[in-house]
């Protein structure tokens, strides 16, 4: 009987060393970022052409290259109802399964900045490779949203708690000046909503171009707010956030400015949020749509940011882009497709 119950023992315990192996080679396995891809429109050169996708890529996230020598990957034609598409983001999918991209689907160089109707949204397994689904806001929930606007810049996020893919974005109803999020989980194929969206966060003086990455428990929420007088006139405006622990909120704002250029009356948009591979620092950056220029500020803690913006090297004019990290193979593999990426993420010895 005890030789039963020892050899039972042993077995138990050889399972439990392998299942800690596993798990041990399982962090092993994740993969090693050795660069940065930058999802971007373009705010220079035929303007029939510039409301297209386009990548760069880096291999330190400060100088930039353009793949495809600047021009669009995917024709908006193929992919957006309206012919255009602007405000891409680009994530990687939850435990390193797939890519998604979400866009604004508007084409204001044939339509104006009168209405645009929905969002595009994109899934890949390589990054070279897309499908696609077109969301029209008003035709596919006309109760809900009848009379839209403006459906501007959608953000996509895992929901760990609810293991699904959240789609948020600013939504405008024609006969309400209001700005809000509202959002929606994206189906199995990344090709539409499970539902009709919902109210998310509402800004006190409302927001637009949102971005939330997670942090010690906490979503932070990054857009453009602004500030208004009693008699409700703009006074100010700029990059700021709001925090929750729940992406159902509530979120607290905090109304203070973070980027460098909201007390000296130059606007800027596109906020966009990511880590540093191997460094504990963040890069915030954003679009000086007006001067044609693109900036960053750094931070440790995502509450305390650098004062003095830096500038990004590039051989491409952005419009209001996203940046996720990449491998050196992906790095690869989008050079074989479209070229342009810096030497150092294509020399295999490194």
């Amino acid at each position: 009987m005890k030789r039963v119950v020892f050899l039972l023992a042993a077995v138990w315990w050889v399972a439990i060393l392998q299942a800690q192996s596993t798990k041990k080679a399982a962090v092993i396995s994740k993969p090693k970022y050795d660069g940065y891809l930058f999802a971007y429109f373009e705010g220079s050169g035929p303007g029939e052409l510039q409301e297209q996708l386009r990548f760069a890529v880096s291999a330190d996230a400060i100088y930039w290259k353009a793949l495809n020598n600047n021009q669009p990957i995917i024709p908006s034609a193929q992919i957006s109802g309206t012919g255009g598409i602007r405000d891409p983001h680009i994530l990687r999918g939850h435990h390193d399964k797939g890519f998604y991209m979400v866009a604004t689907d508007m084409f204001t160089v044939k339509d104006g900045w009168g209405h645009n109707p929905g969002i595009v949204m994109l899934r890949s397994n390589d990054l070279i490779n897309w499908t696609h689904g077109i969301i029209d806001l008003e035709k596919d929930y006309p109760q809900q949203f009848p009379n839209i606007q403006w459906v501007w810049a959608p953000q996509t996020i895992y929901d760990a708690k609810a293991g699904k893919y959240l789609v948020y974005f600013t939504v405008k109803f024609k006969d309400n000046p209001a700005l809000d999020f509202y959002c929606a989980y994206a189906n199995k194929d990344f090709t539409g909503f499970e539902a009709a969206p919902k109210p998310m966060f509402k800004a006190k003086y409302g927001a637009i171009d949102g971005d939330i990455i997670y942090k010690d428990g906490l979503y932070h929420f990054f857009y453009k707010g602004n500030t208004k007088d009693a008699e409700g006139k703009e006074v100010s405006n700029g990059i700021q956030q709001a925090t929750s622990k729940s992406l159902q909120g509530p979120w607290l704002e905090d109304f203070k400015y973070i980027d460098a250029y909201s007390a000296r009356h130059i606007p800027v948009e596109g906020s966009g949020i990511f880590k540093l591979n191997n460094k504990d620092e963040y890069i915030l950056m954003y679009d000086l749509y007006t001067s044609q220029r693109y900036e960053f500020q750094r931070s440790a803690d995502l509450f305390n940011f650098t004062q003095t913006p830096e500038s990004f090297t590039k051989d491409f004019n952005p419009r209001h882009g996203t940046v996720i990290s990449i491998t050196r193979t992906e790095a690869q593999r989008l050079n074989n497709k479209w070229g342009g990426v810096p030497a150092e993420l294509l020399d295999k010895s490194n």
